[in-house]
């Protein structure tokens, strides 16, 4: 099997390279994750300016058509594209749920307007999106959703909570699924709104996960009146719309093997910098990778981290050669999130005391998240055992 890349993607692997090297710099590898800034801070404007940076050169959404701003490019491309991303260290697009999900949803279905006065902002990193989906008493029935929208003139008034909401906290824009028709079953009286956080009635109460980072937020809706043009697609179809910006959210799993796979090399490396511990430590200059008990376990994350290449690899290949999504997505989604959580676990037995610190310390608290995150390990196995192996419901 030839996984070499072709030519053309590797002119662009050496164009984006090279504006890399030109534009990164060290205060720039110095700034946090977006999700660990706070609103009006230094930092947030500093990766908004970032981003502005990315726009102008064409490359803050490169799988967007160019007559939005970005480069029209292939999967390969793509992949290129968060290859050195990855390597440079450079940080992302403050707008990573507005790019990715949302934007390809109002392509599909918003109107010219809506087009027009939402994507260049939302490109350039101006207007920060979140998604208003999930609700406390729906669970993983995103379906049973129950926030209102109730029409009045030119208005629907909103009344409802979501929670859950990446990015709530310093967004400006919501993608909205509220529920128009209390009386049609519950797929089919879904509309979707494209709100203005700023709107009279809009609250939101960040959430401070086990990491220390506000990266949700509940969103609470009192009488909001939202203009009727916010509508994007047909009235009471909005659950097409949101089948549109989660088929876009799951197809980023074919790129989740970069960081795990570094992170795993990290280990890997400090282990054999790692005095030995135990009965292993008897014998004078040993380190933790000459353990056999935990060089087991480093061999296993080893290859889980090449198991999560494969799967990706595979999924990537039917997208190329125009081939329908298979089991690849789900299957990749539930290695990663495990194998997130292994790694957490064999840095605990190969660093001791020190995986509690630093960023190790913060990935292994944070790991808990993965197995949740994106669809539960529950609900992927299911999807798994009846839509692809064709097991009976029970």
């Amino acid at each position: 099997m030839d996984w070499s890349y072709p030519p053309a993607a590797e002119a662009f692997r050496a164009e984006f390279r090279a504006w890399l090297d030109e534009h990164v710099t060290p205060e720039l590898l110095a700034l946090p994750m977006v999700i660990g800034c706070a609103p009006g801070s230094a930092e947030l404007a500093a990766l908004r300016a970032w981003n502005r940076d990315l726009a102008a050169a064409r490359y803050a959404a490169i799988s967007w058509p160019e007559e939005y701003g970005g480069r029209g490019a292939s999967v390969i491309e793509q992949l290129v594209f968060a290859e050195e991303m990855h390597r440079s260290g450079a940080p992302g697009t403050v707008n990573v749920i507005g790019l990715s999900n949302i934007a390809p949803a109002i392509m599909q279905y918003g109107t010219e307007d809506q087009k027009r006065g939402l994507l260049p902002r939302m490109l350039r990193g101006d207007d920060i999106w979140c998604q208003g989906f999930s609700e406390p008493d729906a669970g993983s029935d995103l379906a049973g959703l129950s926030t209102s929208a109730v029409r009045d003139g030119d208005h629907f008034v909103v009344n409802g909570q979501k929670t859950w909401n990446t990015l709530g906290n310093l967004a400006g824009w919501c993608e909205l699924l509220v529920r128009t028709d209390r009386e049609a079953p519950k797929h089919k009286g879904i509309s979707c709104l494209l709100v203005d956080m700023s709107l009279p009635g809009v609250e939101v109460r960040p959430l401070t996960t086990i990491t220390g980072e506000p990266e949700f937020s509940e969103l609470f809706f009192t009488d909001v009146r939202v203009p009727v043009d916010a509508l994007l697609g047909p009235e009471n179809e909005g659950w097409r719309v949101a089948m549109t910006t989660l088929s876009y959210e799951r197809a980023g799993v074919a790129t989740l093997h970069l960081g795990l796979r570094a992170k795993i090399g990290g280990l890997l490396e400090a282990a054999k910098r790692t005095p030995a511990r135990g009965v292993a430590a008897a014998v004078e200059g040993r380190t933790a990778a000459h353990d056999p008990v935990l060089r087991q376990g480093l061999a296993r994350l080893y290859l889980e981290g090449e198991l999560l290449k494969l799967v990706a690899d595979r999924a990537i290949s039917d997208a190329i050669h125009g081939r329908a999504a298979g089991a690849e997505g789900s299957i990749a989604k539930l290695v990663w999130s495990e194998t997130s959580q292994h790694l957490g676990e064999v840095a605990a037995d190969v660093l001791g005391p020190e995986a509690d610190a630093g960023s190790w310390g913060r990935d292994r608290v944070y790991s808990r998240s993965t197995t949740i995150a994106g669809g539960t390990t529950q609900v992927n196995k299911n999807i798994l055992a009846q839509r692809v192996l064709g097991l009976p419901r029970s």
